[in-house]
């Protein structure tokens, strides 16, 4: 088992901003937290928090993210976009698509489930949460954060899920071999710095289309959970702001930002 160092991830960073500065800790509560607390310090855009475990790690909807040691990549990275609020949703698509380039650069078939899930042969490999702040209708600062199962073994999924498990892989199980985490925690870097600089360069348009490109809800029937409402839809896509928007069995267009999305057919 390779270790992660601060030197090798740089060691093999391709990146303007992102990974300048990186932080890497053995264990923390969760790499969010952790940077928050670095941002009240001024830290600059870019910064980056790895942890080698994560004690208390969370994906969306306050869900628990297994985060055991040695084996998986977590990291949490600050940017300081100049959009609206509205547009938050929308660039934290640059989430999923760095997790899947790098992925795809493993050799692996990587696909999104909105809004930020990666799957690798139908099972979850990687999730995200995005936290922000702003001042008035402008953003402050986007923490990204994302969790990869990149060398966690299924036995260890099956003891920390029970029988969620079988909705969970890891990207050494779907290769057949060992990931080398340095390698890849700088390519993750990589491609979250390049996917920052065309959303920078040319807005959200070039973003959603290749997001769209590996989604895999658009056409299908989905079940929504959200705000204690539950229902039936056919996904329609997404919208320019990162909304998923869907038409319920009444031919009512609904949109969802933080419901929790199941493929029902």
């Amino acid at each position: 088992m390779v270790m992660l160092k601060v030197g090798l991830i740089q060691q093999y960073l391709v990146s303007g901003t992102v990974g300048r500065d990186i932080r890497l800790y053995q264990a923390v509560t969760s790499t969010n937290g952790v940077l928050k607390e670095l941002v009240k310090e001024g830290v600059p855009e870019g910064t980056v928090v790895v942890a080698d475990e994560q004690t208390a790690g969370q994906g969306r909807l306050r869900k628990t993210w297994f985060s055991p040691p040695g084996a998986n990549v977590y990291a949490s990275v600050l940017f300081r976009p100049a959009i609206p609020l509205r547009e938050v949703p929308g660039f934290s698509f640059i989430t999923s698509l760095a997790v899947a380039d790098a992925i795809a650069l493993e050799g692996l078939g990587p696909a999104i489930k909105w809004p930020n899930d990666v799957l690798v042969g139908r099972k979850k490999v990687a999730g995200s949460l995005v936290e922000c702040a702003s001042a008035g209708r402008k953003v402050d600062y986007v923490i990204l954060g994302v969790g990869v199962n990149v060398n966690v073994t299924p036995a260890a999924l099956r003891a920390a899920l029970g029988d969620a498990a079988h909705a969970a892989g890891s990207l050494a199980e779907a290769a057949g071999r060992e990931i080398d985490r340095n390698v890849f925690t700088a390519n993750l870097l990589s491609q979250l710095d390049r996917w920052a600089g065309v959303f920078a360069a040319q807005g959200a348009a070039p973003v959603l289309d290749a997001w769209r490109d590996r989604d895999i809800l658009t056409g299908r029937r989905v079940q929504v959970r959200d705000e204690g409402e539950s229902y039936d839809g056919r996904v329609l896509g997404v919208d320019r702001e990162g909304y998923l928007v869907l038409r319920d069995p009444r031919g009512v267009r609904r949109r969802v930002l933080t419901g929790e999305i199941r493929i029902a057919d």
